[in-house]
């Protein structure tokens, strides 16, 4: 029997950390990843490194931040026709998968994908199930790319990915192979029209009377509405506003949410049951993350990180669940409050599984766990900080403070900084920058913030230094206004 040990990684869609039960949310319904708490450790502090899908899921497969592996924005696929044939996000990057593979893993993507051309594997990947949309418009009645394979797929995609994944682990249990399943659920995403759908799942009924008092009713974000502006002013096509605006006071909206949140639960709780029929829980290291928070009605609005203008990183964008576990391997109920990012778990992963490789373009910021789930810090950890990007704005955040840093070389913008202190202010009200008081804190954060990238970028993706991202730009006149009308996004770099 293989003695590798086989990886799990759980993805969600859209999910800040406080819509779960074991993270203290006391209206929604997750039994299963309260379990999964109670048996391995949970992650208080955990945060995503951009609050849009394409971007953070590339950041978990290298490690690397938007500004090394470039993709800095959603991957907008309704311009999919314009695609170079067989294109990926991550082509020629060194990746998780890639690595596992070429160490003797079996390698599957089961579920959203939204890098690149979902009709084709993604390199690394020996095993590819996805359905076509990277932006989700339904639960239901997906396209399906099965291996070569292509089909409809009627009934609700949690229960079909959660079933293609058994079959997957059961396949490679029986020819003894060690694996790594990266299992990427299309809910509970929270967008219109997914979650303005009619369609009932086995969980609508528990959330028919529910209140929803968990989530807050704030006034209208200006920030929000001059985001949607900005971008509708760009667009080729209609967008929606209300959901935007509307959605955190839609009582069908928010408990189709809470509903999609307990589907995905039911397939957490499907996957660990497999895992001990299977024999194999002891020998697996489960992974149970999403790609990045949503602003569920903090804040005034409804949505990503990148729907406001300028672009915020507060807590509801920010913050995800993280909990792993491995029997014998991770002592159960442990609680870390350390900062962290998912994506950390690049080199968590590959030092699990005894995989070396050669870092990508230069110095990667994604830091080991293990000997963290072993019940250690390293006397290397450095800052207990994490950090993140969104286009104009970076962001360093601690246990005390939170900073957002605004690039200021648009000749027609002046966005300002904001800082708040977290401790005194966890909502993120307040802000303090500019504050003669709070001087010296700001001054050593932002110069924590500058040192991290000059060290974690590269110059092709740094937008910051005139770079392009990959596919897709939320900014792409503010760009141009700092760049140049040449500027523009790239499919490959030279």
């Amino acid at each position: 029997m293989n003695k590798k040990p086989n990886i799990v990684l759980i993805f969600t869609d859209n999910q800040q950390a406080s819509t779960l039960a074991c993270y203290g949310n006391k209206e929604v319904y997750t039994p299963n990843l309260d379990r999964l708490a109670s048996e391995g450790m949970k992650f208080e502090n955990a945060f995503c490194p951009n609050a849009f899908c394409s971007p953070c899921r590339a950041s978990v497969l290298t490690g690397a931040l938007p500004s090394q592996h470039g993709v800095h924005s959603w991957i907008d696929d309704r311009n999919m026709h314009e695609w170079p044939q067989g294109w990926h996000a991550l082509n020629g990057m060194q990746t998780l998968p890639g690595l596992l593979k070429d160490d003797g893993y079996t390698t599957a993507l089961v579920g959203k994908y939204h890098l690149g051309e979902p009709t084709t594997p993604a390199e690394g990947f020996d095993h590819w199930v996805t359905l076509e949309d990277g932006h989700v418009r339904s639960f239901y009645r997906n396209r399906i790319f099965d291996n070569g394979e292509v089909y409809e797929q009627p009934g609700h995609s949690v229960d079909f990915f959660t079933e293609k994944a058994r079959d997957f682990m059961t396949q490679q249990v029986a020819a003894d192979n060690p694996f790594f399943l990266f299992l990427p659920y299309p809910a509970p995403y929270g967008h219109w029209p997914a979650t303005k759908a009619t369609d009932e799942n086995r969980h609508t009924n528990r959330y028919k009377n529910c209140p929803m008092d968990s989530i807050p009713r704030e006034a209208l974000s200006k920030k929000a509405v001059e985001g949607f502006l900005r971008v509708q002013s760009e667009s080729t096509t209609d967008l929606d506003f209300s959901m935007l605006m509307r959605a955190p006071n839609d009582l069908p909206t928010l408990r189709n949410y809470y509903s999609q949140v307990s589907m995905v639960d039911d397939g957490v709780g499907e996957i660990m049951a497999s895992l001990e029929e299977l024999a194999i829980d002891d020998n697996t290291l489960l992974i149970f993350t999403t790609d990045h928070g949503l602003s569920v009605g903090q804040h005034g609005f409804w949505g990503h990180g990148g729907a406001s203008f300028p672009s915020n990183l507060h807590h509801a964008s920010h913050s995800i669940p993280l909990i792993i576990k491995q029997p014998g391997v991770i002592e159960k109920a442990q609680t870390s409050k350390l900062m962290v990012s998912n994506m950390d778990l690049y080199a968590t992963i590959l030092d699990h599984a005894g995989v070396t490789g050669n870092e990508l373009h230069g110095n990667l910021p994604s830091r080991n766990l293990m000997p963290v789930l072993k019940g250690d810090v390293p006397a290397d950890w450095g800052d207990d900080a994490v950090y993140s990007e969104q286009e104009e704005t970076r962001v360093i955040r601690t246990q005390k403070w939170v900073l957002f840093k605004r690039f200021d070389g648009s000749s027609n913008e002046d966005l300002g900084d904001e800082l708040y202190d977290v401790e005194n202010d966890p909502q993120e009200t307040t802000n303090l920058s500019g504050n003669e008081q709070y001087q010296a804190i700001e001054q050593e954060l932002g110069s924590m913030l500058m040192d991290f990238f000059c060290e974690h970028v590269r110059k092709e993706a740094d937008l910051w230094a005139g770079g392009q991202p990959i596919q897709n730009s939320m900014r792409s006149a503010f760009w141009k206004d700092a760049w140049g009308e040449q500027w523009a996004p790239v499919y490959e770099y030279d």
